[in-house]
């Protein structure tokens, strides 16, 4: 039987940027109805080459090889970071109705196509999405309007790069079902991922990337994709939060949030009730389905989200909701890393400088002495001084997360809220991010609130797990109990999709005998180590 016909064909792709090579001579064939993967560590040139299939290019590119694509139909796209493809200013219905009315039709018809397309992207309420805008969705479900959108748009081709970064594993299941059905209507895919769980079972084809070349490509079962699994995260210690850490007073109180989204002139309730508590040094993990209120959660917490009820109080002391409001030491005080960290960032001026500020207007430090404190602490999350002097568009999305994390350090916070920085990240950087946070707890007393999808991750770093399901704490303990003995339905659930509870057991005891903790690079902000300690 004769291969299909191919539709997208790259030969010798060569892109270089200020004369660094982002990718170097590589080639690959996307055939209709089969689904070629890309996967490689940060910084690989996967984005790069999938960009290159909808003929974009960094700033100041010089791009040499040849991009053909079969037909007139456009190539679709659903980055990784959804929230910058999507106009803020714009709700979904508008978006999406803009997509869909070149085919045809009255608006009742524009308005099925719309619903249709959303509800393929496992969007379970069509009506009320599209009278939200972009900041009123979940990373995730910015991601599946995204899907949706792709598939409005009929293209013979879509790249998808990282689409189940920051998906719970019940919507990865359906992403997954999805990019599969979408292959099966006789369209290329071509998937760019960290994530070799999904690459095993999705791709016709793999092809390798690392430093921007193709060092192996074939079939999956023939094709080395051995690099540690994301539930491979948790096979090293977690660290115990000491009794004598805990005081009277909690660092972080959460009490009876009642939290609103205003769409479409009526506003509707996104958080019930919630509250939650931690302590100096302490991570509380949220955990839940895209859309159940995490990251709104997060963003009362920092002042991001002003129409709420109840309380967020900071060491017993009430934080003002707005975050205009709050005074430069309790800015200082909280800080949020986004899961799109790029959006947070100004393309025209150096990573280095934009982290640098953050000392500068929060700590009152002189611009030289904050510079060095950037450079420093970039250079101990791994970005040293030459990649942290460029600007955001020639960074990978882990080097970029990276600077986030960096940035908000600078302010020498107390309560640190990071929302999925760990997605859409490869293995050792994950690791390098999760040992770095492990250490600020304990070294800083640093406060964390990790929202995540990955209960891998939250068995590891986590010291209670609190469960979310449409705006509610369903469950809240300790993480090894939640995670290995779950109380409520939803919990096992999430934990069953996830698939690695034996993983998630292993955190929470340490490594066996023969444990191989893998060692992770800019490790020394604080000192040595603990991974693999006793």
């Amino acid at each position: 039987m004769s291969d299909p016909e191919p539709v997208v064909a790259v030969s010798d792709l060569r892109v270089e940027v200020g004369g660094r090579a982002i990718v170097d001579g590589v080639s690959l064939t996307a055939r209709a109805g089969r689904i070629t993967a890309l996967v490689g560590a940060s910084g690989s040139g996967k984005t790069t080459t999938g960009l290159a299939l909808l003929g974009e290019f960094p700033p100041g590119a010089r791009v040499t090889g040849g991009i053909r694509v079969a037909g007139e139909g456009p190539v679709g796209y659903i980055p990784q970071h959804p929230a910058a493809a999507l106009n803020p200013a714009r709700r979904v219905g508008a978006l999406l109705r803009d997509i869909a009315r070149p085919a045809g039709g009255g608006r009742a018809a524009i308005r099925a196509r719309v619903h249709d397309a959303l509800r393929a992207a496992r969007i379970p309420d069509p009506e009320e999405t599209v009278r939200r805008f972009p900041h009123q969705l979940s990373g995730g479900q910015q991601q599946r309007v995204l899907l949706a959108q792709a598939l409005l748009l009929g293209a013979r081709a879509v790249v998808a790069d990282e689409p189940t970064t920051g998906q719970d594993a019940l919507t990865k299941q359906g992403v997954v079902e999805r990019l599969a059905a979408v292959a099966g209507q006789g369209i290329a895919v071509i998937l760019l991922s960290h994530d070799l769980d999904v690459v095993r079972r999705l791709a016709d084809d793999v092809v390798v990337l690392a430093h921007g070349r193709v060092v192996e490509s074939g079939p999956p079962d023939r094709v080395s994709l051995t690099a540690r699994r994301p539930g491979g995260l948790v096979d090293r210690p977690n660290r115990p939060v000491p009794s004598t850490r805990a005081a009277a007073v909690p660092r972080l109180e959460v009490r009876d949030v009642v939290a609103r989204h205003r769409a479409g002139g009526r506003a509707s309730a996104v958080l019930h009730g919630v509250s939650v508590s931690v302590e100096a040094g302490e991570c509380l993990a949220l955990v839940g389905r895209s859309g159940s209120g995490k990251t709104t959660l997060g963003r009362c917490v920092t002042g991001l989200h002003s129409r709420y009820d109840g309380r967020v109080l900071l060491d017993g002391t009430p934080l003002r909701r707005s975050l205009r409001a709050r005074t430069r030491a309790e800015l200082a005080a909280v800080q949020y890393v986004f899961q799109d960290a790029r959006t947070s960032f100004d393309e025209f001026r150096p990573v280095f400088e934009q982290v640098a500020r953050t000392a500068v207007r929060l700590r009152g430090v002189e611009p030289d002495a904050a510079r060095a404190q950037a450079l420093d602490t970039l250079g101990e999350l791994g970005l040293p001084a030459d990649t942290a002097g460029r600007r955001p568009g020639a960074l990978s999305g882990g080097e970029v997360q990276r600077a986030a994390l960096a940035r908000a350090l600078l302010a020498r916070p107390r309560v640190l809220v990071c929302d999925e920085i760990t997605s859409g990240l490869d293995a050792p950087t994950r690791l390098a991010i999760l040992d770095l946070l492990g250490r600020l707890r304990e070294h800083a007393e640093l406060s964390l609130v990790f929202i995540t999808h990955d209960l891998a991750a939250a068995g590891l770093l986590g010291d209670r797990i609190a469960v979310l399901e449409h705006g509610r704490v369903v469950e809240h303990g300790p993480a090894r109990r939640v995670l290995t003995e779950p109380a409520h339905a939803f919990t096992g659930l999430l934990v069953r999709a996830a698939g690695d509870v034996g993983s998630v057991q292993r955190a929470q005891e340490g490594p066996g005998e023969g444990g191989d903790p893998v060692g992770s690079p800019g490790t020394d902000l604080l000192g040595p180590s603990r991974v693999g300690q006793e």
